[in-house]
This record gives C-alpha cells, sequence and structure tokens, in this order.
C-alpha cells in the first residue's frame, strides 16, 4: 500500500506534475495558436524556465529525504490492477532538475541561432515535446509509462534530427536513429513483459526498490524468488539482454552506436540538447532505475562493453575533421564510460559523470554552433566551396572569437577530466574505482581499468588536436585567398549567456568544496553511504596525478604538432589511420554486410510472398473459378435442362391430352373409334 501523502509532500508532486507537464502545455499551444508565428519561442522558454523553477523546489523538498512515491489506479485487467503515478527518490529529482537546467540554454541560444530558419516555430514545437519526453520519462513509477515516455523521446528525437526534412542526408540520419532505436525498444519491451510474468507488477519501486532488493537476491543461486517460485534464471539474462540493448541503442553503446555521429544533420542547438542531458543519457538513467537487477557477471558484461565502447569512439574522434562528428564521437565515448562505471559498481560515479558532462558537453555543442555558424557567413559572403563544419578550413579563431575561445578551454578541460573542472571530479573517480575493481579478479579484468587510463589519455589528444586546428595558427582560409571576406564575431548576449553559465557549471565549484577530491562531491556522497567514501588506496593518489600529467603532456605533444604543421600536408596514410578515419569499418560493414543481407532476405520473403503465397492463392483462385465455371455448366445445361426437358414432356402431354377436351362430339367419337381399333390391334397381335 502506498502511504497517503501529507500535505507537504502532496504539493511536491503537483509541483512535479507541473514541471513535467508545462513542456506540453507549450507544444500545444505552439501547434494550435502559433503554429506559424515567433511567438513559438517566448511560449516554449517561459514553459522550460517555469519547469525548471518548480524542479528546484521539488529538488530541495526531496534531496536526500524519504521517497515519495504517489500513485493512482490506472485500469484493471482482470485480476491485474495496474498503477499509474510519480516516483520521487534522488534519481528522479536529480535528472527532473537537470533536464530543464539544460534545456534552458539550448532555448536561450536558439532564440538566435534559429532566427533566420523558416521552420522557427516549428522548431520550439518539437524542442517542447522532446523536453516533455524526457522529464516524463524520469519521474513515472512504472514501466509501462516508463516505456511510453521512452518512445515518445524516440519519436520527438526523429523529429529533430530530421529537422531540416529537405535535406537527403537528414532523412538518412533520422530514419538510421529511429531503426536502430526500434531494436533497443524491442529488448526493452521484452525485458518488461518478463519482469511482469514473474513478478505480477510494473510498480518499479516493487521491483527495484528495498523490496526489489530481497526479491531477486537469490538470482545468483540459479532460481528467482518472488510470487512464482522455481523460475529458472535464464529468465533473468533474458530480461537483461533486452535492457543491454534498449541501453545500447538509446546511449550509443556498441554495436548500436552508429546512429548518433550521423544524428548530427539535426541543429546544433538540437545536438547540444541531445548529446547533453536527455536522449543518450536516458539509457544509463535506466541502468539507474533497474539497477538491482544485474548480477556480477551481467556487471561484468557492462564493463566490458562500456570500456570498449568508450575507447573504440575516443581512437576514431582522433582523426575525424567535421567538428560535430569529433564531438559526436566524443559523447559515445563518454557514455561508455558512465556504462563503464555501472558495470565496475561505480554507481554514484556514473550518475555523477552523466551530470557533469551534461553541462560541458552542452557548452561545446553550442560553442561549435557559433563556430559553424560563422563559417557558413564567411561561405556565403563569398561563395565559397567548402564545408563549414571541417576544421582544416579553420584556424586563428581565438583572436575573432575571444569569449568562444574562452568557454571552449573550460570545455575541453572538463572533457579531459583536468583539475578543477566537474569532468576532473566525475571521470577520475571512475578512473580509480575501476583499478580498484580489477583488484583480486583474474588477470584478463585489468585490461579494463588500463583501456579506461589509455581512453583518457586519447581524449586529451582528440580534444587538443580539436582545439587548436580550430583556435590557434592563421586562419586557413584566409591564408590560401587573402582577399575573402571575414566578418565574425561572438554573437549577441543570447549566444553569450548560455556559453558563460554553462562554463561556470563546467568547473568544480558547483558540485564540491574540493577541487581534487571526488569523495567530496555533493551527488556522490548522497548515493553512497559514508563508508563508501574513504580514500582507502593508493590509487586515489596516483590515478588523478598520472591522469592528468599524461593529458598534460598530450596536450602539449598536440599544440607543438598541429600548431606548427600544415594539416593539409598532414599524411593520411597507414593501417591504423585508415581504421580510425573510416570509423573501424563498423558502418561500412552494417551497410555492406547487415543491411544487404536484410534487404536480400527481404527481397526473399517479397518473392516468397509474390510467388508462392500469392501463387497459392491465385492457384486456388482459379481452380475456384474453374469449379465454379463447371458447376455453372452443370446447373444450366444438366440440372437446368432437365427440368426443362420435363417440363416440355409435361407441355407437350397437356397440349396433346387438352385437344381431347375441345367439347366437339365428333372428337370424343373419333377418339373413342381409335382406342377400340387400337385394343383390337393389340389383342390380335398379342393372340
Amino acid at each position: 500500500m502506498i502511504p497517503i501523502l501529507s500535505h507537504t509532500d502532496a504539493q511536491t508532486v503537483n509541483f512535479a506534475i507541473w514541471a513535467v507537464v508545462l513542456p506540453f502545455a507549450a507544444f500545444v499551444l505552439n501547434l494550435l495558436l502559433f503554429n506559424k508565428n515567433r511567438i513559438a519561442a517566448l511560449v516554449s522558454t517561459v514553459g522550460i524556465v517555469v519547469s525548471l523553477v518548480l524542479a528546484i523546489k521539488v529538488f530541495t523538498s526531496v534531496w536526500n529525504a524519504p521517497v515519495i512515491h504517489a500513485q493512482i489506479t490506472w485500469f484493471i485487467i482482470g485480476a491485474t490492477k495496474v498503477q499509474a503515478g510519480l516516483l520521487l527518490n534522488n534519481l528522479s529529482v536529480l535528472m527532473l532538475l537537470l533536464v530543464p537546467m539544460i534545456a534552458l540554454p539550448v532555448h536561450i541560444y536558439s532564440i538566435a541561432y534559429m532566427k533566420d530558419d523558416e521552420g522557427y516555430s516549428r522548431y520550439f514545437r518539437y524542442l517542447s515535446l522532446f523536453c516533455f519526453s524526457m522529464l516524463g520519462l524520469v519521474v513515472v513509477d512504472n514501466l509501462i509509462m516508463l516505456y511510453a515516455f521512452w518512445e515518445l523521446v524516440g519519436f520527438s528525437s526523429y523529429l529533430l534530427i530530421g529537422f531540416w526534412f529537405t535535406r537527403q542526408s537528414a532523412v538518412m540520419a533520422n530514419k538510421k536513429a529511429f531503426i536502430m532505436n526500434r531494436i533497443g525498444d524491442i529488448g526493452l519491451l521484452t525485458a518488461i513483459i518478463i519482469l511482469f510474468t514473474l513478478f505480477g507488477t510494473f510498480d518499479i519501486q516493487a521491483l527495484f526498490g528495498k523490496e526489489g532488493f530481497v526479491q531477486l537476491s537469490n538470482i545468483a543461486a540459479g532460481m528467482w524468488a518472488g510470487p512464482h517460485s522455481a523460475i529458472p534464471a535464464v529468465w533473468q539474462y533474458v530480461a537483461f539482454a533486452g535492457i543491454f540493448l534498449a541501453v545500447a541503442a538509446k546511449s550509443a553503446q556498441f554495436p548500436l552506436h552508429t546512429w548518433l555521429p550521423d544524428a548530427m544533420e539535426g541543429p546544433t542547438s538540437v545536438s547540444a540538447l541531445i548529446h547533453a542531458a536527455t536522449m543518450v543519457a536516458a539509457g544509463v538513467f535506466l541502468l539507474g532505475r533497474v539497477y538491482p537487477l544485474f548480477i556480477e557477471s551481467e556487471l561484468t558484461i557492462l564493463a566490458i562493453v562500456g570500456c570498449f565502447t568508450a575507447f573504440m569512439a575516443a581512437t576514431i574522434a582522433l582523426t575525424q575533421n567535421d567538428l560535430k562528428r569529433i564531438l559526436a564521437y566524443s559523447t559515445i565515448s563518454q557514455l561508455g564510460f558512465m556504462v563503464l562505471a555501472m558495470g565496475i559498481g561505480a554507481y554514484a560515479s556514473s550518475l555523477f559523470h552523466l551530470v557533469t558532462h551534461a553541462f560541458f558537453k552542452c557548452l561545446l555543442f553550442l560553442v561549435a554552433g557559433i563556430v559553424i555558424h560563422q563559417m557558413k557567413h564567411i561561405k556565403d559572403d563569398n561563395n565559397l566551396d567548402i564545408d563549414p563544419q571541417n576544421i582544416l578550413h579553420m584556424g586563428g579563431l581565438r583572436k575573432k572569437l575571444p569569449l568562444t575561445f574562452i568557454v571552449t578551454i573550460i570545455g575541453a578541460l572538463a572533457l579531459v577530466g583536468f583539475v578543477f573542472t566537474s569532468g576532473y571530479l566525475s571521470k577520475d573517480g571512475i578512473l580509480i574505482q575501476s583499478f580498484v575493481w580489477a583488484e583480486g579478479k583474474s588477470a584478463v579484468f585489468t585490461i579494463v581499468p588500463y583501456f579506461a587510463l589509455l581512453t583518457s589519455v586519447l581524449t586529451a589528444f582528440y580534444v587538443a588536436r580539436l582545439v587548436v586546428k580550430v583556435f590557434f595558427g592563421e586562419f586557413r582560409l584566409q591564408k590560401v585567398n587573402p582577399h575573402i571576406h571575414i566578418h565574425m564575431g561572438d554573437g549577441n548576449w543570447l549566444y553569450k549567456a548560455p556559453l558563460v553559465f554553462l562554463a561556470i557549471c563546467s568547473l568544480f565549484p558547483l558540485f564540491s568544496n574540493s577541487p581534487v577530491f571526488y569523495e567530496d562531491a555533493w551527488i556522490y556522497k548522497s548515493f553512497l553511504p559514508s563508508n563508501f567514501l574513504v580514500r582507502e588506496n593508493i590509487y586515489h593518489t596516483i590515478i588523478p596525478i598520472l591522469v592528468n600529467l599524461l593529458a598534460v603532456f598530450v596536450m602539449y605533444a598536440a599544440f607543438a604538432f598541429y600548431g606548427k604543421r600544415n594539416a593539409w600536408s598532414f599524411p593520411q596514410t597507414g593501417l591504423l589511420y585508415r581504421i580510425s578515419y573510416n570509423e573501424w569499418y563498423i558502418d561500412r560493414f552494417y551497410n555492406r554486410v547487415i543491411v544487404k543481407f536484410v534487404m536480400w532476405f527481404s527481397n526473399l520473403l517479397y518473392w516468397f510472398d509474390k510467388k508462392v503465397v500469392d501463387g497459392l492463392v491465385h492457384l486456388f483462385t482459379r481452380i475456384g473459378k474453374s469449379l465454379a465455371t463447371i458447376a455453372a455448366w452443370l446447373d444450366r445445361n444438366i440440372v437446368d435442362g432437365l427440368l426443362h426437358l420435363i417440363a416440355g414432356i409435361v407441355q407437350a402431354i397437356g397440349n396433346f391430352a387438352r385437344r381431347f377436351q375441345g367439347g366437339k362430339v365428333q372428337y370424343y367419337l373419333y377418339s373413342m373409334l381409335l382406342v377400340l381399333a387400337f385394343v383390337f390391334i393389340f389383342k390380335m397381335i398379342w393372340t
């Protein structure tokens, strides 16, 4: 039974509901009243501002306080009563606060960034729907509603990725994202069905709260406890596989990660929102929601997949020249760190990194938007045939975009995990705990922390490469053509204010009083008991120092190399370079093998349907028509013919007999004479 809520808790629940509903209200208003009106931006922005204010009130009421769980009966099928409600705990309210906190600067930035776009009002409608979907996802208390909002997040991201639907590349990108996420959605739906079948409830708290820990505690013994006794543990592994597919698709983990780089076809402000605190974070959030489900072997799989994804994406980012694509693979890599953290049991560090990453990755994408926006102006003003997102055409922009350059340095250092930034606190915590996790395990597991450390070093290199090529040296287009017209600037306050806000949030004071001890971060402390915060081994000192020293060395090497050489003369040869530049050939493999096989199999099914199924149907049709034709002939010529013959005979006999009843005596005498003559002749013949 859910306890009756106090007045304060009821008020908190109402605030949470309004925080979720307001973006949807903005979506509806823009759809019905401001369909082609620039007021749409104001409506959406006001909606997200009020949502943020309410989220802050909910956060302050629930954080580190007793869980608030409010429910009503949704529907009843047979003996099954399905409840709908809100589950407000530390995880819920943290995400409820994070989403509008990231979405607000994106809204403000978008007012200026999208001002000349024909789909201005449509853009803000989609943005409001997107925020509503994510806010609903993080607070619902049952798996059915979670799945509904999960689908809605995917749908709204489909709309935003394909926002410029007149471009073929955008259409292909949103279709690719939609299809790959459907794979994950099938997995999640399968897991939900299994959990309900076994435990008879969709309630998240009943499954994964304190009761959930007890209920699922016997899985390792080979059997599941709960309402259904003696259930094979294989179903738990199937449920895990389904959830893993959902996480891999939504949070772009190997092997379902390839949609995310292509999602850059949407507006850059959309990329900032998708890559920061909304869609891609949903997978990590799901892991946090159902974390008690997993057993040690499954957590190990998560750790290995997360580590591999982080390393793979970092190696790909090393050689990419598209500014947004580099940041996209950086997002995949950082999400890999979060999944790795969940796998090694660093639950708090994973969620901590999710939050810090949201700020500095959103910042870097908004910076990319400014740079690309200015490069497009140069391209249009000078009729140049260039890709405005290609970093090989940039250089020296720190002099022309001073504020953008400063905040980029802050965001880049946070992404690297440099001291005094939030990224240092969250990512170094993951690295430290990965080494602690590997202790006492077999030698093969030690690969995980070392590859995570190597990935961190690679991150420093590709981030330094990006910053050097974009902001240092000479402006390469001007070097090639000294007469081009250049007019660049940081933009007005609508551009600057979000950048400054996000840059401040990327520094350590927002999360901890200490710039060097991740254990002191308030987010970290709130998700773990106090005994987990002890600095118990040398890793807590060595790893942060080692990471920062290596980062400084690698960034200096990148600056020394790329700052002194012409980027266009860089040798693009070698096996490792080709593997990296071609994104490990994974997408190419999918297109040439998986997609071709699916198309071949689909054509085979089409042929089978056309020739065999339809052929049988057509054969039976022809047989039926032939039988009907024969039956019609028999009916017409035999049945009807026999009836007509009998009728004709009867008619002839009747006509003949009628002549003997004409009323004339001579005919009667004549007939009697014929009869007597016939009888006489017959008698003579017979005798």
